[in-house]
């Protein structure tokens, strides 16, 4: 471990043998995720996936920070030190021969900006990393916008199925898995695509350096404020149906593409629509049994659209992955949807709890049994068939532990530190980072908050408190919806 990082470390004791065991459980095989490529220590996404992906481990690293700095930094860091001359990041790094190997076959999301930014305070704000997170980006968005607006009509576009991640999606029609060029794919029904999910990419992109550039003070975030807000304007105009309420690609002609997958969710993750857009979808899709509100909620296609498939291995045309659970926290979180974050937490914990304490990359939307697959293969298998079975995927752990803490815990959060004091549960939640020692004591009703020994007061429970670093509280909101409770909103 590298000596010259801050302390960072956190622990959670209730008295819930069921959740306990989730949380429990979720730590201990997220330890099996940490491997060394060469010399760097890094968490891979698990469940028979040993590499670094783009979409996945730079949040994932940051969601694990607290439990392992190096890990968290080294899972930025390589995408960085390993982006090309012209711009383009890594979609994966894979381990060769004990070397780290970037593979730039697909660009495979871009979970990236936020988790980086937020290190950048868990790093004891670290200028030089700054600095070169600002490069990466500024970097990369010049190179989305010089390759992937391939018909200058201001819309960037996917190339390929693993682009933007999704497995044997089917809207993505006979699109190829994988493409090496930056010039686009040739003969194809459907690709070049213009999509919401890399028009987001730039616009977080944009975004994130407004904040880097406040942060520094060189003078350049307004610019970037409006060259983001160009971005989300193209994507409104072009890419949101205003009669539907969501968000739809469109393929080389064109055309929209009429499948209602969850991906708007994602443009909530980047931020790049605005509130009353994410407030129809919410309202209208995500909350709508008939489409992403099944009985284990979160299908990446509606279960009712005609391209839904409810199938058991990686595919991104049907089941719940826990992908989407890890995305969706920040994704509801960034417009205030607060308690919609714990209904979530708590459907998932409970599924996890009540199926084997079993982490597996997809459930079936209407019982919530987890999929089963090979662990190697990850082709379908029966329980008590004699194959190895995957457990121990990365985003479906990291979920179940990030939503502890948005439930129950502490989380570093830009620079201020969120106490979320959820009810139900007597427990004790402890964290270290920023230079201090935060801790939560509650006993289902009231939960006192404390900063280095020092008690900030005792609040009732089913609400986030906001502080800066020495717990001085800036704000508060609720995560848990107030007909829920019984007792009274006064504090003490």
């Amino acid at each position: 471990m590298n000596r010259m990082l801050p302390e960072t470390s956190v622990s959670f004791q209730c008295k819930s043998e069921k959740l306990q065991r989730v949380y429990d459980e979720a730590e201990e095989k997220c330890r099996l995720n940490l491997k060394r490529f060469g010399s760097d220590l890094v968490l891979v996404e698990g469940g028979g996936y040993e590499k670094i992906w783009l979409e996945t481990q730079p949040m994932g690293g940051e969601m694990y920070a607290l439990r392992n700095l190096e890990a968290a930094k080294n899972n930025c860091l390589l995408f960085m030190r390993h982006q090309r001359s012209d711009g383009r990041l890594p979609g994966s790094i894979q381990c060769v021969d004990g070397a780290a190997e970037p593979q730039f076959n697909k660009y495979q999301g871009f979970c990236f900006p936020f988790p980086a930014l937020n290190l950048y305070y868990l790093l004891g704000e670290d200028r030089a990393f700054l600095l070169q997170l600002r490069d990466t980006l500024r970097r990369f968005d010049e190179c989305l916008w010089r390759t992937r607006d391939s018909n200058g009509d201001g819309l960037l576009e996917s190339f390929c199925v693993y682009d933007t991640g999704e497995d044997l999606a089917l809207r993505y029609g006979d699109a190829p898995c994988w493409w090496t060029e930056d010039a686009p794919p040739q003969g194809y029904a459907v690709v070049p695509m213009a999509s919401m999910d890399v028009m987001s990419w730039s616009y977080a992109c944009r975004d994130t350096l407004a904040k880097i550039s406040r942060i520094l003070k060189d003078g350049e975030a307004d610019a970037w404020e409006t060259s983001a807000a160009q971005v989300a304007a193209a994507l409104r105009q072009d890419l949101w149906d205003e009669g539907r309420g969501a968000c739809y690609d469109r393929d080389r002609n064109g055309k929209t593409i009429d499948i209602l997958c969850h991906n708007t969710l994602r443009c909530m993750y980047w931020g790049s629509i605005s509130a009353d857009m994410a407030n129809r979808f919410v309202k209208e899709h995500l909350l709508n049994p008939r489409e992403f509100w099944t009985p284990f909620p979160l299908p990446s296609v509606a279960v009712c659209d005609p391209a839904f498939r409810n199938a058991p291995e990686n595919n991104w045309s049907g089941q719940p992955e826990g992908l989407t659970y890890q995305r969706a926290i920040l994704a509801l979180e960034n417009y205030g949807d607060h308690t919609l974050v714990t209904k979530l937490g708590k459907k998932l914990i409970q599924t996890i709890a009540e199926n084997g304490y079993r982490f597996t990359q997809q459930f079936d939307p209407f019982t919530g049994k987890p999929s089963l697959v090979h662990a190697v293969t990850h082709q379908p298998v029966q329980e008590g068939g004699g194959e190895p079975i995957q457990d121990a995927y990365g985003p479906t752990m990291l979920a179940c532990l990030e939503y502890i803490a948005h439930l129950f815990g502490i989380r570093p959060h830009l620079g201020q530190v969120w106490f979320s004091l959820g009810s139900e549960e007597e427990y004790i939640y402890e964290a270290v980072f920023y230079d201090h020692r935060y801790a939560i004591s509650g006993d289902g009703r009231h939960a006192e908050i404390t900063v280095d020994g020092r008690s900030i007061g005792t609040y009732p429970c089913g609400q986030r408190l906001i502080t800066d670093a020495q717990g001085q509280i800036l704000s508060a909101v609720r995560i848990e919806p107030k007909e829920e409770r019984n007792e009274s909103d006064d504090g003490k």
